[in-house]
């Protein structure tokens, strides 16, 4: 099998645990090598994230296309919910949610841009919100707090887990440069009203 052919074999695989199990991109990769039995295989040899996200998208359009848009609908309301409540810190909404591939299986992920890194959870805890902090690994290596908090949500008739990072308002900067296809990688709640706007293509 050729390094393309198996690429495009990993891909689909890997997207259809995405849509199926709501897994991130990276853990469906690794998961895809293990169903394929690939174990090893060098990292030049993977996906990249813009073909595993064409991949998604192509799942998405021949097996959820009559639950998928209601479902991320409701998804960015409880993310604009969250967004709007917590303003204060900056608040840009980023992951499968914000890309529009999202289905109820997926988490909301919110970064937070604080002058006060303790600022957040001091909202949090005033508001009489519960959390459970956890961590995460920023885009430059550093490890950060990740408060995650469970939302009900009338319209999914479930909970949804929100992931709130908690980041220097040094960052916001490097944050807003777009991904490799020119596109932003995150959104404001000014730029997540205006995709919700939008008609479905």
């Amino acid at each position: 099998m050729s390094a393309s052919s198996l690429s495009a074999e990993i891909a689909a695989t890997a997207a259809r645990l995405v849509v199926e199990e709501g897994l991130e991109y990276g853990p469906a990769k690794q998961r895809a090598l293990k169903i394929l039995g690939r174990r090893g295989l060098p990292a030049g040899d993977l996906p990249d994230n813009e073909q595993l996200e064409d991949e998604v998208r192509s799942y998405l359009a021949l097996f959820c296309a009559d639950t998928q848009p209601a479902e991320l609908a409701a998804l960015r309301r409880t993310a604009l919910q969250w967004m709007d409540r917590l303003a204060a810190f900056r608040p840009h909404l980023t992951g499968a949610v914000w890309r529009g591939t999202a289905t109820r299986l997926n988490d909301v992920h919110l970064q937070l841009y604080c002058d006060d890194p303790k600022s957040a959870e001091i909202a949090l805890l005033d508001a009489g919100v519960s959390y459970e902090v956890g961590s995460t690994r920023a885009a430059d290596g550093r490890q950060v707090d990740v408060l995650s908090l469970a939302q009900p949500s009338r319209e999914l008739g479930e909970r949804v887990i929100v992931h709130l990072s908690i980041l220097d308002h040094d960052d916001l900067r490097g944050a807003l440069k777009p991904d490799a296809r020119g596109r932003p990688s995150r959104g404001d709640a000014a730029a997540l009203r205006r995709l919700m706007m939008e008609k479905p293509e």
